[in-house]
């Protein structure tokens, strides 16, 4: 089997993008083998593009992160699937591309490079949608990890998510708390963990470990998450800028019940084949 792609990332949150091959789909054990970054390609998740399924939409992508799980949802290659199909011819520059996803249809504005949008959706805080084993909606939520009780925030940006605040990213125990929340019981599909610092009501810092990668440089969805639950606390205006490890993603969140945009540049980095 020989896969073509793309590789392509948005602030360095990276991926290989191909079409569906009539061969069929690589195995997760293959998938985990390409993402090494010492004896594979090396990426933090897989997109593959399917034909559209939905009418009035461009493709159908599906998400496979680096342990070759596949999932629902993903901000920044979402970015980086329009991109390629602008640089295509399909998305025409400042004109609305439609594509669908396994968590429903996605909206995307090709500004330049530097500036490509896409409407993420409405944030849910409805436990079920992660889903996350919780008496009912609240703006906070408190679990056990490893002893201690740890206060977080839960919403699905079609995908799922907890958010904690803390005084300092530099400092903050990604690793060791990333994991233990990633695979906590209470989340039976597992969960991504974003570590949100508040400068100002308009900027913020942010890491994020996420389900089935480890921390990334950048991750679209999670800045998503962290500006929706900072909105909910009332802590921060609509549009904020959240510096990653990567660079600068650019949120904004009017209200409840309106759609997160996310934007941000995104990057081909080289192409390439390999046969599996």
């Amino acid at each position: 089997m020989r896969i073509e792609f793309t590789k392509m990332h948005g602030l360095g949150n990276d991926f290989i993008v191909f079409d569906a091959l009539r061969a069929g789909l690589p195995a997760a054990a293959q998938f985990r083998r390409l993402a090494h970054r010492h004896t594979g390609i090396g990426f933090d998740q897989a997109l593959v593009l399917e034909p559209p399924r939905r009418p009035g939409t461009s493709v159908y992508y599906r998400i496979f992160n680096a342990d070759g799980i596949e999932v629902e949802q993903c901000g920044n290659g979402a970015r980086c699937i329009a991109a390629l199909l602008h640089r295509r011819g399909r998305a025409p520059a400042g004109e609305l591309l439609r594509m669908d996803s396994p968590a429903g249809e996605v909206r995307a504005r090709i500004g330049s490079p530097q500036s490509i949008s896409v409407d993420m959706g409405v944030p849910s805080f409805d436990p079920r949608s992660l889903p996350f084993d919780a008496p009912g909606d609240a703006p906070v939520h408190r679990i056990e990890v490893a002893g201690d009780e740890v206060e977080i925030g839960a919403v699905s940006i079609g995908n799922p998510h907890v958010v904690l605040t803390v005084s300092s990213v530099e400092t903050a125990p990604v690793e060791r708390l990333g994991a233990a929340i990633e695979t906590h019981r209470r989340f039976p599909k597992r969960v991504n963990v974003g570590f949100m610092e508040i400068l100002d009501r308009a900027h913020i810092r942010l890491r994020v470990y996420e389900r089935g990668a480890g921390e990334t440089l950048a991750c679209g969805t999670g800045a998503c998450a962290a500006v929706a639950v900072g909105r909910r606390r009332g802590w921060l205006d609509a549009q904020v800028r959240v510096q990653v490890r990567g660079g600068e993603l650019r949120v904004n969140w009017d209200s409840p019940g309106d759609p997160v945009w996310l934007t941000g540049p995104a990057e081909i980095s080289f192409e390439g084949h390999v046969d599996l």
